[in-house]
């Protein structure tokens, strides 16, 4: 069988902002860029020659309005279901990501201040509630949606059989991509240890790569350099009492 493609879609800047095309024996999109970015989406999804009409699934990655801000919008334009985990239910109803955000540094605490960060997107109702690894073969990709909590409850990956891993907000690139291929925290996470467990749980499947919400694709060796050091440095914070997280119910 044929290796499942995976093409950047930039919906800001070069690589600020991602989502992805995964083109298996149907197209499937993972992630639907920030509110009103919809149509700039699909026209280029068109782009590489497909039709949108054709996507099988929209997958959300988790419950950031840079991530789910025009998912209703694609839904109606490619009339594709959604998928997403029950646990960020509530952003995906509300169109409002859980508040206050969490930076995990300077970037975090810059971005905090904007205020188009904090808009409401257009709600959905996922078609398809995500609640464990879910294969997705039935919507023709040789791939599986991988539940990685921490950056938000109900924060997922997709991992293809060949290795590629569509990462989300599991890990970024350095600056939101202007550092490309340095690993570095996205500008907030709700569990940080969490999210690093759940890092860390992906790269022991092995991944060949990791693509991400921010930046250019990851090696797996580097990221797990960057994961050991991260680990210290977060049990520093912890232990200190410097570390926040989120609880949800």
């Amino acid at each position: 069988m044929s290796r499942t493609k995976i093409i950047p879609i930039p919906v800001l800047g070069k690589h600020a902002v991602n989502a992805y095309l995964l083109l298996g024996r149907r197209p499937v999109l993972i992630d639907a860029g920030t509110p009103g970015s919809g149509r700039m989406i699909r026209d280029r999804i068109a782009g590489h020659g497909i039709d949108p009409r054709d996507l099988a699934l929209i997958v959300i990655t988790h419950g950031h309005i840079d991530h789910f801000g025009s998912a209703a919008e694609l839904h109606h334009l490619t009339g594709a279901p959604i998928a997403g985990h029950v646990a960020d239910l509530e952003p995906f109803r509300t169109g409002r990501a859980r508040m206050p955000h969490l930076p995990t540094g300077p970037m975090g605490r810059l971005m905090n201040r904007n205020r188009k960060l904090h808009l409401p997107a257009d709600p959905f109702e996922p078609g398809i509630l995500v609640n464990g690894e879910t294969d997705l073969a039935d919507f023709g990709l040789r791939a599986r949606i991988m539940p990685t909590p921490g950056h938000t409850a109900g924060s997922v990956s997709v991992l293809t059989d060949d290795g590629d891993l569509v990462a989300g907000d599991l890990v970024a690139n350095s600056f939101m991509g202007l550092i490309p291929g340095k690993p570095a925290n996205p500008p907030f996470h709700d569990d940080p240890l969490h999210n690093l467990a759940s890092l860390r749980a992906m790269l022991a499947l092995n991944p060949t790569k990791l693509h991400v919400g921010h930046g250019t694709p990851l090696d797996p060796q580097r990221v797990h350099r960057w994961a050991e050091r991260e680990q210290r440095r977060l049990a520093a914070r912890a232990n200190r009492g410097r570390l926040r997280t989120r609880t949800t119910t």
